[in-house]
């Protein structure tokens, strides 16, 4: 099986290296495409670096990895559609973004560019895994080895998953307690303040969430030492929504 692997933190991150490793020791035929810079917040933005609408790439050798792999002058989603539409060797069987330098928990996810790119790939009928590791605002070393040993553990499973599933991992930057599904939380561990400097400027400040940690959800069974699971749901209608419609004409 093929897998493409890409992320939002740049083709020079360790986590990207770690993930394409895990994936290469679970037999899958690996290539990698990431972006060039780093990419974080860009949701599933399908925009390339560029403004003459063709997306450059360039080959480029890996610490420790005999595998094909390309610096990207795009946005993670872009990556991940241009791979599923049959660029960088033909369309993969799976697509696996990561592993991030943080986590990506709660409704916040809609903004990482590293559950973009897995949202794309599932819209594209393509098995895909967003894999984060909780690493904190005061940036203590990242333990990425435990992050690609619960990708390991983890990969026989989604590839037996039926229907193109999409997920979303999260690992404790410490000794795992175990693996756990996990509802999303309210809010992330990390909320955006917005702070009115005048002159017509606005300061975004990243602080800690306040709220209380709900049983249960991503947030509260990362903070006690889990693994965490979330099968996430792509853009889909709603049908609980639905009522009936006033008359047309009034």
């Amino acid at each position: 099986m093929r897998a493409l692997i890409t992320n939002d933190d740049g083709i020079d991150s360790p986590g990207l290296w770690t993930l394409a490793a895990a994936a290469a020791d679970s037999g899958l035929d690996v290539v990698v495409a990431a972006p060039v810079t780093q990419a974080s917040g860009t949701s599933a933005s399908v925009a390339a670096i560029g403004d003459d609408g063709r997306v450059v790439s360039e080959r480029r050798s890996l610490p420790g990895l005999d595998v094909e792999a390309y610096a990207v002058a795009a946005h993670p989603g872009l990556i991940s559609l241009i791979a599923c539409r049959g660029g960088f060797g033909g369309k993969p069987d799976v697509v696996l973004s990561g592993i991030n330098l943080g986590a990506n928990v709660g409704r916040a996810v809609l903004h990482s560019g590293t559950v973009g790119a897995a949202l794309t790939a599932h819209l594209n009928d393509v098995t895909s895994m967003a894999v984060s590791l909780d690493v904190g605002l005061d940036g203590p070393e990242p333990l990425w080895d435990k992050a690609g040993d619960v990708v390991r553990v983890v990969l026989p499973m989604l590839l037996e998953m039926p229907e193109t599933p999409v997920l979303s991992l999260n690992v404790p930057n410490a000794d795992v307690r175990g693996l756990r599904w996990a509802e999303l939380a309210r809010f992330g561990t990390v909320q955006s303040r917005v702070d009115d400097v005048g002159d017509g400027e606005v300061e975004l400040v990243h602080v800690y969430a306040e709220q209380s940690l709900v049983p249960g959800t991503d947030t509260a069974l990362l903070a006690e030492g889990f693994a965490t699971l979330t099968a996430l749901r792509s853009v889909d209608r709603d049908v609980s929504r639905e009522r009936a419609l006033p008359a047309w004409p009034a």
